[in-house]
């Protein structure tokens, strides 16, 4: 699979769509617990953070959106944060293991140094290894886990909170 990498375009609230709510309905990969419907994400897109950065990956072949990345400013109701981003991955769930995220990844860490961030946190739900495995092959470290942190369809579940410096690199 040849892939490309840009910058989210409110052209691509669709596929966006496409790609997320499969996730939020398989209830097992995501913190999510409501699908997203078109007009919200055009409304997220539209107004999402400058100093964000959402890239999204293409089949090159088709130009077809196949997964993205969300990193947004962690606390912006203080500076004390600015250096810090939170991220989310998301590719097809059909098209899993192929590189998406690898691309995403390279495209997203390059982005969130150029806009100064120096480093990336996230939570991961402790019941989802291979989410947990992959940003881990992207230097990610395992900082502590919170318990019964998010609560899906009345289930309690741990989140694993997770960081990569990168300024380290």
């Amino acid at each position: 699979m040849e892939l490309m990498v840009r910058d989210v375009a409110l052209a691509d609230a669709q596929a966006v769509a496409g790609i997320l709510n499969p996730i939020i309905e398989a209830r097992v990969h995501t913190a999510f617990d409501e699908t997203i419907s078109l007009e919200r994400e055009r409304d997220y897109i539209v107004k999402f953070p400058s100093r964000g950065v959402w890239k999204v990956a293409l089949e090159a072949s088709d130009n077809r959106v196949v997964g993205f990345q969300v990193l947004e400013p962690f606390g912006p109701y203080t500076r004390a944060f600015d250096h810090v981003g939170t991220l989310g991955t998301y590719v097809d769930l059909q098209l899993r293991r192929r590189g998406i995220a690898k691309v995403l990844f390279a495209a997203t860490f390059e982005a969130a140094r150029q806009k100064g961030y120096a480093k990336i946190f996230t939570f991961v739900r402790a019941d989802n290894p291979a989410a947990l495995a992959t940003y881990r092959a992207h230097g990610f470290i395992v900082v502590g886990t919170a318990r019964k942190h998010c609560n899906i369809d009345g289930r309690y579940i741990d989140e694993i909170l997770i960081e990569k410096a990168l300024d380290e690199e």
